[in-house]
């Protein structure tokens, strides 16, 4: 009988064991992307792991952190971890510079004696429609103003980016703006841009002064002028030096895309553009 009685309670934890290990397989954490604990072909040594793991399994619910730790096999011996999972909590807007952009100097030189000089601000795609109508909000205080301001839904997960144009002591003149999603990224010889003359006055005077987007891949731009000569930009490091009248492609904070400025001799007029390496 005692023989009996001993068997019996071995058999009683093995059982439970047993069990333990099966319900650890059904449990699920969360959604996406998290898995179940253990998959199938995990599932025969996890029931020798069991009672360590329905003691060990830890959820760190706010983080998005989930692991098991200090689990031992049946020898005692201790074993890796079966699963560890770690997600990004979403950044916040000001962390995204949705409410702030991120300035870059594009361009600078002297035309007649006044300075000169292109920056772009851009503006990180909200994420809800509140979100784009504070953004909106923030960029009308800085007289920037996107061409779908009326509709705020329309910027939720784009990118806003408006070109600014200064000439002498005059105030910043909006150059080119539009928005973007992250399938707009520019590739291989794509090419958006758009031309002005280098003094704001001169509506009339010739467009000498050349902006626009490439891909990253792109490591030279030729703008060709109606006088038959031409000015290659050629792309240089995030930081570099913003030279006098200087030609280049650069990184530009907050774009998935290259951009570029090209600047014709005196009197030329803009006749096309296009990346040539």
């Amino acid at each position: 009988m005692s023989a009996d009685r001993e068997t019996n309670q071995t058999m009683t934890d093995r059982d439970i064991a047993l069990l333990l290990a099966d319900a650890a397989d059904e449990v699920e954490i969360g959604i996406a992307p998290y898995q179940a604990v253990i998959r199938g072909g995990r599932r025969r040594r996890a029931r020798r792991w069991a009672l360590a793991t329905a003691a060990a399994l830890v959820i760190v619910g706010g983080s998005g952190t989930f692991a098991l730790a200090g689990l031992r096999d049946g020898n005692g011996v201790e074993v890796s971890p079966a699963v560890t999972r770690q997600s990004t909590a979403p950044s916040t807007p000001e962390e995204r510079h949705v409410y702030e952009p991120q300035q870059t100097m594009l361009g600078a030189g002297t035309e007649q004696g006044q300075q000169w000089y292109v920056t772009v601000d851009v503006w990180g795609a909200p994420l809800t429609k509140a979100e784009a109508e504070a953004q909106l909000r923030a960029m009308s205080s800085r007289h920037e103003e996107p061409w779908d301001k009326d509709h705020p839904s329309a910027l939720v997960g784009k990118t806003t980016y408006f070109v600014q144009r200064t000439f002498g002591s005059g105030e910043p003149g909006l150059l080119m703006g539009d928005s973007a999603s992250k399938q707009d990224t520019m590739a291989g010889t794509d090419l958006k841009s758009g031309a002005a003359s280098l003094d704001p006055k001169k509506t009339d005077g010739p467009a000498r002064l050349v902006v626009g987007q490439v891909a990253k891949t792109a490591q030279q731009v030729t703008c060709a002028w109606k006088d038959g000569s031409s000015t290659v930009a050629h792309r240089v490091a995030a930081g570099a030096d913003v030279n006098s009248d200087e030609a280049t492609i650069r990184p530009v904070a907050g774009s998935s895309d290259n951009w570029f400025v090209c600047v014709g001799p005196e009197g030329a007029a803009f006749d096309s553009v296009k990346v040539t390496g």
